[in-house]
């Protein structure tokens, strides 16, 4: 399985759309995992900026299709609070990061990604 850790948010197109394609390209065949935080956050909130670059689908396709897979996408809860967001700000189908949701997709092995 792969832990794809995302820091950046609309600020910075290709550390956000780099790995969300990377996870999307992975989930087909591999378990993974996408985890943002620090401002990575404001990329998966319901008013967040469309965001593009060339040669990337943008976030909404990407984030859209890796909830449309099944693929756990995850936000900082103390991240979503420092940004003065909350949990409903969020997009359909991210949910907030929780302890048992990480420790249950390690199964006692991690492979971490950071962007």
């Amino acid at each position: 399985g792969i832990f794809i850790h995302i820091t950046a948010g609309p600020e910075n197109p290709h550390r956000l759309l780099m790995p969300l394609r990377m996870a999307a390209m992975m989930g087909d065949t591999h378990d993974v995992a996408v985890y943002l935080d620090i401002k990575g956050v404001l990329a998966v909130v319901k008013d967040a900026p469309d965001v593009t670059l060339e040669t990337f689908p943008t976030s909404y396709e990407l984030i859209g299709q890796l909830v449309e897979m099944g693929i756990p996408v995850m936000a900082c809860p103390g991240c979503l609070k420092a940004a003065g967001k909350t949990p409903e700000d969020l997009m359909d189908g991210v949910k907030v990061a929780d302890k048992a949701t990480f420790f249950n997709f390690t199964k006692g092995r991690i492979l971490t990604i950071d962007y």
